[in-house]
């Protein structure tokens, strides 16, 4: 165990229950280190339930095409607590990592305090002391009492698409869930959403209203479309065409879109030759689609691929991708963590997959059981019961075609460490300290 995950491990004491929805405590902690918060580079701040870490792998890509340094905050890792904080365009080191950590424990003491609220502050610290043109800042959960709501005035807010999930926390409709999203709208400040249901539409519409706010919404302020050379993204601006995006799947426009849409709301002075056509094409983010070619790697012509898709929204999501792949079989491997509705995930997926294989991977944090995913698919999936065994036996009886691992991204980050040779992408770019 390397020191930051022990300073990490030992920070759970202060306050056990995982989540604890508040501002109040890491304000105080804020205050106390002469509030970093307020001394950031011009802030993207992105909510939502499913592609928000695809918006900000477009975002961050957009600006480094542009040649500027880029800060990036998401969570969860795949891999290493390290992922979460990018300064500058590189993983923070570890030296710089357990330093920030000390500090903030230090000045924290005892006062109880969750670890992300705790981690959050530590990211925070980090990026009002490393120079940076911008900061690509990604939600926790919900939004309005998310630890990365302490920002006070972002330069631009982008809220991706919504679905049911975390609904002992946010609410049992969409609605409610919408609600609490929007609670990183500012006054005045513009904020972007992708494709929305009608009902979340709505309330995402109501509450930019109150608060002076246009909403920019797809298909109403700017919209993406499939063109002979890639797509067309249209806005008030005019027509921007666009290449192929360097991120997989039908969803994916979606994400590209409002990461154009706000970059182009926000309007850098310093977004031109170019940058956002090579910053779409460029983005890379692990675990959303993402084939495999490491040490799971299958023999041809089977193909292996990961996503970390979880929820209801992210199964409809991940069908429309399935949808696009009837030259091959899919076959699904599904591990999901305890308390995501299951059946909500794979409903639209089990009538394309030529079969399903249910697994718990050693090591999967909070893993469902196998038992409980072979319920959840009307009985139709069959034990794995691990990543391994259930690649071995598909390729054993199956037909040969694309193997799927999804379900859970805590899944996804053992697959990546079983495969080894995706680790790169997952910690792209050398450290900083």
């Amino acid at each position: 165990m390397s020191r930051s995950e022990e300073i990490i491990d030992r920070l759970h004491a202060l306050h056990p229950v995982l989540i604890d929805l508040s501002l109040g405590r890491l304000q105080k902690l804020l205050a106390k280190l002469g509030h970093p918060e307020r001394k950031l580079p011009p802030v993207v701040h992105v909510a939502g339930t499913n592609g928000k870490g695809s918006t900000c792998a477009f975002l961050r890509a957009i600006g480094e095409a542009a040649g500027r340094r880029v800060h990036v905050y998401t969570s969860p890792h795949l891999v290493r607590f390290h992922e979460r904080i990018r300064l500058a365009g590189r993983l923070v080191a570890e030296e710089f990592l357990v330093a920030a950590l000390e500090e903030v424990e230090e000045v924290n003491g005892a006062d109880p305090i969750t670890v992300f609220e705790i981690t959050t502050a530590v990211a925070l610290l980090l990026f009002s002391r490393v120079p940076a043109d911008m900061l690509v800042l990604e939600v926790g959960l919900g939004g309005r009492y998310d630890a990365t709501n302490v920002v006070p005035a972002p330069a631009v807010t982008a809220i991706t698409s919504i679905s049911m999930d975390h609904m002992d926390f946010l609410g049992d409709t969409l609605e409610k869930i919408a609600f609490e999203k929007a609670g990183i709208i500012r006054s005045g400040i513009p904020c972007v959403t992708g494709r929305q249901e009608e009902a979340t539409l709505g309330v995402l519409s109501a509450c930019a209203a109150a608060l002076g706010t246009t909403l920019l919404a797809r298909d109403g302020e700017w919209s993406i479309e499939r063109s002979d050379s890639g797509f067309l993204f249209r806005d008030a601006k005019g027509t921007l065409p666009l290449p192929p995006l360097g991120l997989r799947g039908a969803h994916q426009p979606d994400n590209a879109g409002i990461a154009v849409a706000a970059m182009r709301a926000w309007n850098p002075i310093w977004l031109t030759d170019g940058a956002l056509q090579r910053g779409v094409a460029a983005a890379e983010w692990p675990a959303r689609l993402q084939r495999l070619q490491g040490a799971l790697e299958p023999p041809a012509p089977w193909e292996l691929w990961l996503d970390g898709g979880h929820n209801a929204g992210a199964g409809a999501a991940l069908a429309e991708s399935l949808a696009e792949w009837r030259d091959k079989p899919v076959h699904l491997v599904v591990g999901m963590k305890q308390g995501k509705t299951a059946a909500g995930f794979l409903a639209p997926l089990l009538p394309l997959a030529e079969s399903v294989s249910a697994v718990r991977e050693p090591g999967q944090h909070l893993a469902m059981s196998v038992e409980d995913i072979i319920e959840a698919s009307g009985g139709v999936a069959r034990p794995g019961p691990d990543v391994r065994s259930a690649i071995a036996r598909i390729m054993a009886e199956g037909k040969p075609g694309r193997i799927l691992v999804c379900g859970s991204l805590y899944l996804a980050g053992e697959v990546l460490k079983l495969d080894g040779g995706a680790l790169a992408s997952v910690s792209m770019g050398a450290a900083v300290s």
